[in-house]
């Protein structure tokens, strides 16, 4: 009789929104166990050791050192993911490393060159391209059901730039605004679907409000080496909401009212600097299971697939796009839905585990891994240089 596999014991590095995440979508998932966290944060630090019998540091290098770690999801600042990430693998740790891998193509280098000296796994996530629509959708463009690829657009239009931000979430150079927060998203799920490598990029940013002085807007052209070709637009300004078109079914799979336009960008009016940067912790920040019933983080009855934003596949026989249950298939004996039985709460995050436990265990090898990481980061750097240089940019 095979021995059933032990959960993987992880630690969190940065107990923000993506570390509060990360732990609510693992919440009743028996692949991990959470055996410690990392956070400057002593508040945040004191809400987790409530909620888990678990070790908590306020050094991620303290968490590299635990023995009851075996895996790091590292979530703590962009500007942070390489030192924290080489941390890491210098002392034996498996790696979840938050999207973006880093900030520059040389960071990514010293990350795979030092994962790979160290004999440990890394995978790049999670992002939307771990959704169950997108591998669905994945599956079928593979098995060539409905022909060749030909195109893939896809749109999205949120609140993303009005909830409060810490001073570097606003600055480009330390991974703030959209190119590094939430283009990644739309890069991943793209190349998902393609298979493919990126030949090329053609795209314009805007800076819409100088109060919020980061890309906030993108319209980007995306060819791929098969002749594929993709768009991306994002809005993240709070105005036009594109879950209007999705059935008022939010991003992580919630229903959602359809009259809060604007609303995010009226509670920031008037907020600024350090009031700004606590109401970020406030609002994200991990909360104790006990504060989230009916918030933010707390798992609905009548949960929904997962998206980002609006998204149409095209194929030589057939159209394709994700939908609140599932996915539609527009083919020549016309429209049919094939529905996704609902996940648990968040799915994507055991997802992004569990491709990182089959690398550790040999099963099957991360797809999303330093390699991947660095190729979505090279896209997201050509977006920013070919709509500074009014140009497309190979890669």
């Amino acid at each position: 009789m095979t021995e059933p596999t032990p959960p993987l014991r992880l630690g969190i590095a940065g107990l923000g929104l993506a570390g509060t995440i990360m732990l609510r979508g693992l919440q009743g998932w028996d692949g991990a166990e959470v055996t410690a966290a990392a956070d400057h944060h002593e508040t945040l630090l004191a809400n987790f050791a409530g909620d888990y019998d678990a070790e908590t540091y306020t050094d991620v290098a303290e968490l590299c050192q635990s023995n009851r770690v075996e895996a790091i999801y590292v979530a703590t600042q962009h500007q942070f993911h390489a030192e924290h990430a080489i941390m890491a693998a210098e002392h034996g740790k498996h790696i979840i490393l938050e999207k973006p891998m880093a900030l520059s193509l040389a960071d990514c280098d010293a990350i795979i060159e030092a994962v790979e000296r160290a004999g440990v796994q890394l995978v790049i996530g999670p992002t939307h391209s771990f959704d169950p629509n997108i591998e669905y959708m994945a599956e079928i463009i593979a098995s060539g059901e409905l022909g060749a690829l030909s195109m893939i657009n896809t749109w999205n239009f949120n609140d993303f730039l009005y909830r409060p931000r810490r001073p570097e979430e606003l600055d480009t150079s330390q991974g703030g605004g959209i190119i590094f927060n939430q283009l990644p998203h739309q890069i991943d799920s793209i190349r998902v679907l393609t298979g493919d490598k990126l030949h090329s990029v053609h795209a314009a940013l805007g800076v819409l409000d100088q109060a919020r002085p980061t890309e906030g807007n993108a319209t980007v052209m995306l060819r791929f080496e098969s002749g594929a070709a993709a768009s991306m637009v994002y809005s993240g300004y709070d105005r036009f909401d594109s879950d209007e078109f999705f059935g008022w079914v939010g991003e992580g799979g919630q229903d959602k009212p359809g009259d809060t336009h604007g609303q995010t960008r009226a509670r920031l009016k008037g907020v600024t600097g350090e009031e700004e940067k606590a109401r970020r912790t406030s609002a994200f920040g991990y909360k104790p299971s006990a504060e989230i019933s009916g918030g933010r983080f707390a798992a609905p009855d009548n949960l929904r697939e997962g998206h980002f934003g609006v998204m149409v596949v095209s194929c030589e026989g057939g159209d394709m796009r994700p939908t609140p249950d599932g996915i539609a298939i527009y083919d020549d004996d016309g429209a049919r839905h094939v529905e996704i039985p609902a996940g648990k709460f968040l799915a994507s995050r055991p997802a992004v585990v569990q491709e990182l436990a089959n690398a550790i265990s040999g099963k099957a090898p991360a797809r999303r891994d330093g390699q991947w990481g660095r190729a979505s980061l090279e896209a997201a750097l050509a977006i920013q240089q070919s709509s500074a240089e009014r140009r497309e940019v190979l890669l």
